[in-house]
């Protein structure tokens, strides 16, 4: 039986984001689709490849992120995913030295699945304040 919209999402969190097994991003998210939202709002990563140097720079800058799900909602061959997302400051990756500061990320994601694949992706986040706790 082809896995649910639900269950594709739990386990992209948990093995792409809270494993950091990268070889998942090409297990889950389908070729030449989209993921919108990361990091900023009108930004648009294409397909595994490009979605793999977004998460590098994340994983180099915070090795030790973890994030959490609060809510999951499907419908369909769609689900919505409410996060909070923990990391600690320990790399350069965005630019700015490590400041071990201990830090806390929510957002969203809007997933649309198909044959057990994410074909899009929508992500809503303060990435923003984010930077600016960095800088402070």
């Amino acid at each position: 039986m082809a896995e649910d919209a639900k269950g594709l999402a739990r386990r992209w969190f948990e093995e792409v984001w809270n494993k950091k097994r990268e070889e998942a991003i090409s297990e889950m998210f389908a070729e030449g689709r989209e993921a919108r939202g990361l990091p900023e709002p009108d930004s648009v990563i294409r397909g595994p490849e490009e979605f793999k140097k977004f998460y590098r720079v994340m994983v180099q800058t915070f090795p030790d992120l973890h994030v959490d799900l609060d809510d999951l909602i499907e419908e369909g061959d769609r689900v919505a995913v409410r996060w909070t997302a923990t990391m600690t400051h320990l790399g350069d990756g965005l630019g700015y030295a490590p400041t071990k500061k201990a830090l806390t990320l929510v957002g969203a994601s809007f997933l649309r699945c198909e044959d057990g694949k994410i074909v899009e992706g929508v992500n809503f986040m303060d990435f923003t304040r984010l930077i600016g706790e960095l800088k402070k």
